[in-house]
């Protein structure tokens, strides 16, 4: 029987400054967009019509999210590490975002549209 995960599973215990940015983050997220926030086993998925990104850690001052991709996208600034996953055509796109500023301009029109386009065409 599996247990069934809350977001407060994930928040509780985080300091205030990462909470702050997990906020921050869903907030400017829901600006393209209803959304939907999904607790799994080990992370926080983030929907719109399907799972678009996921929260992964939520550290002392950082939050780690990841987006699928069906090709890498290497000309950018904003993404620590972009890995193929294995046996497929997925590259999943690493973003660790440490300030507010993190989510900047590339960030908004690359990162986060494009995600939210991707997953919610028909």
């Amino acid at each position: 029987m599996s247990e069934e995960k809350h977001l407060s599973d994930f928040l509780n215990g985080k300091t205030e400054y990462t909470l702050g940015l997990f906020r921050f983050f869903i907030d400017q997220l829901a600006e393209f967009g209803e959304i939907n926030l999904r607790p799994t086993k080990s992370m926080i998925a983030i929907e719109s019509k399907t799972s678009f990104d996921y929260i992964t850690q939520l550290g002392k001052n950082f939050i780690h999210v990841i987006i699928p991709f069906d090709r890498p996208y290497n000309d950018n600034l904003c993404f620590t590490k972009i890995a193929r996953v294995p046996g497929s055509n997925q590259f999943n796109h690493h973003l660790r975002i440490f300030f507010k500023e993190d989510v900047n301009d590339e960030v908004k029109s690359f990162f986060l549209k494009m995600a939210m386009k991707q997953n919610t065409s028909p």
